[in-house]
């Protein structure tokens, strides 16, 4: 089947980008199927840093074409910038497609995002505030305004102006400035609407053709499984659906097609803003692993929470996204630590968990249960105990685990093509 899948195994920020970026040059497309520009992929190109956060990966080879799906939430300001900055280090970007059924993050989304932030309180969900959550909303709500509106100017001005109405109630009502719809259509209609114009097409055609002209497709997802809206650790999670599963929806593509999960984790576990974390570390050891990790948001900056490596949480991503390898990230970072460990299970009053609690009051109230290993030193291949570590997770998860990244450069991987031997 000629179509593959990379997806997040744990919270985001597992190096999806980098594997993305591995395999494109083996295929003909790379689509983004769902999530905005709250979520980058950093890419480490002869020594030039690139933080995609709406333009697929496969962008940066010339015989690959980067396809944005109708299930992205698309900042068309945001867009317009990367392409640019894309565009300034040399790489062409007239091959990229956008969805005409995508929907828009308009500036209301960010403004209305900070507010529903605000009100909150201390129930914060810790969003990076790019808009993404109320766009998905209105999509939900029949709201939204699409890239196609946008094509079109008085189809444009009639969805934000309808879009308003109940948005503006809400912030008179809460004693707020109402939003002038004429400014945001005079804010996107002109100069954004024509540049954005060129790329537009009927994505879901493209892609099937490919498909059926039996093409190799990449599928890659922003977020990750335990960001999902459905499958996450609700509220704390992302306005959309982050796992495999999602790629049919989100670019328009029948399950028949798809044969290839690779899910991507790290030789530990990371995760931004609020939510449970049952192996998160802190003190010396969580800021060794932050610094020399650079666990720092690739959009936002914000610092990663961190902690082991947890077996439970991938056991569940392989079942959700129906994993068929493994992908683990920056083993690394790891380098220099006199032990590493693992979390094998969950224990909650007294009994061993193989899979996560049903109920959120039970996720909040369980233990890990570790295994130690030995650390590694530096080397120029991966040490024997940094194997080791890779094929006691891969025991455990029951999947071969086929690439392991030693750093950020691009090349910087090395490849298992039947699994890390035992």
């Amino acid at each position: 089947m000629p179509a593959s899948v990379i997806v997040g195994m744990q919270w985001g920020d597992e190096g999806k980008g980098r594997f993305v970026d591995v395999l494109a040059k083996e295929h003909s497309m790379v689509v983004r199927y769902q999530g905005g520009h709250n979520a980058g992929h950093t890419l480490v190109v002869d020594g030039e840093t690139f933080v995609l956060q709406l333009v697929p990966s496969g962008v940066l080879y010339d015989a690959v074409t980067p396809v944005i799906g109708n299930g992205v939430v698309v900042d068309p300001i945001v867009l317009l910038a990367e392409i640019d900055r894309i565009e300034a280090a040399g790489i062409d970007c007239s091959r990229l497609q956008l969805a005409a059924n995508a929907h828009l993050v308009l500036s209301y989304h960010q403004q209305l995002d900070a507010l529903f932030e605000e009100l909150r309180g201390e129930s914060a969900i810790g969003t990076t505030l790019r808009g993404i959550g109320p766009a998905y909303a209105d999509k939900s709500a029949r709201d939204g305004v699409r890239v196609q509106d946008l094509l079109v100017p008085d189809a444009f001005r009639e969805r934000v102006t309808h879009a308003l109405l109940s948005k503006n109630v809400l912030l008179r009502g809460l004693g707020r400035d109402p939003i002038d719809p004429d400014s945001v259509v005079e804010t996107y209609l002109g100069e954004i609407a024509d540049r954005i114009r060129p790329y537009v097409t009927d994505t879901v055609a493209t892609v099937n053709d490919a498909l059926e002209a039996e093409q190799q497709v990449l599928f890659e997802g922003a977020q990750a499984t335990f960001l999902d809206l459905d499958h996450g650790t609700y509220p704390f999670v992302t306005s959309s659906n982050p796992i495999a599963g999602a790629a049919t929806v989100g670019a328009g593509v029948g399950p028949r097609h798809f044969g290839r999960i690779i899910g991507v984790a790290k030789a530990y576990v990371t995760r931004v803003g609020a939510g449970p974390f049952v192996t998160e570390l802190d003190g010396p050891l969580a800021d060794h692993i932050i610094d020399t990790g650079h666990e720092y948001g690739s959009n936002t900056g914000r610092r990663r929470r961190v902690g082991w490596f947890d077996v439970v949480q991938a056991r569940q991503a392989v079942r959700l996204n129906s994993v068929t390898e493994v992908a683990v990230a920056k083993i690394d970072v790891l380098t220099g630590l006199d032990e590493v460990r693992i979390c094998t299970h969950y224990e909650l009053d007294g009994v061993r968990l193989r899979y996560p609690p049903a109920l959120q009051t039970e996720m909040e109230r369980v233990q890990p249960v570790y295994v130690t290993m030995p650390g590694w030193g530096a080397g120029d291949a991966l040490p024997q105990e940094a194997m080791d570590f890779l094929a006691r997770i891969q025991e455990e998860v029951e999947l071969p685990v086929t690439f392991a990244s030693v750093g950020p450069e691009r090349g910087a991987e090395v490849r298992f093509d039947d699994g890390v031997a035992a």
